[in-house]
């Protein structure tokens, strides 16, 4: 199975800007399809931000202009840049990677998670 490990999350004032990245194990980290969601206490988790096999970029509303995510697939990993943070970006922020085969046969792996918290 892939491993995917985050990193960066903390404790940031809001205005502030943290980089969380998303280190994956194995040989084929360019097949996948790369995400970032949160989970808020008490709320859904939701899509914060994806980034397809080519390079191309989605973003939730609430993080449109304020995040980007990019990937090194030399590096085999995926970057959330988060830049004027809002105590309403508070959450638990999970990497996701995600592959569907010819066949239909579906891939779908997550990362343990790391804490970002806004506050002053």
């Amino acid at each position: 199975q892939v491993q995917l490990v985050e990193s960066g999350g903390g404790l940031v004032q809001p205005g502030g800007s943290l980089r969380l990245s998303c280190a994956a194990s194995g040989r084929f980290f360019s097949a996948y399809a790369m995400a970032w969601y949160r989970q808020a206490p008490g709320k859904q988790r939701e899509l914060v931000a994806s980034i397809t096999t080519s390079g191309g970029t989605n973003y939730a509303d609430s993080v449109k202009g304020r995040f980007t995510i990019s990937r090194d697939n030399v590096k085999n990993t995926v970057y959330l840049q988060m830049n004027s943070l809002k105590p309403e970006d508070t959450a638990v922020y999970n990497c996701n990677a995600r592959r569907t085969t010819l066949t239909a046969r579906e891939y779908d792996f997550w990362g343990q998670g790391t804490q970002v918290t806004v506050s002053s």
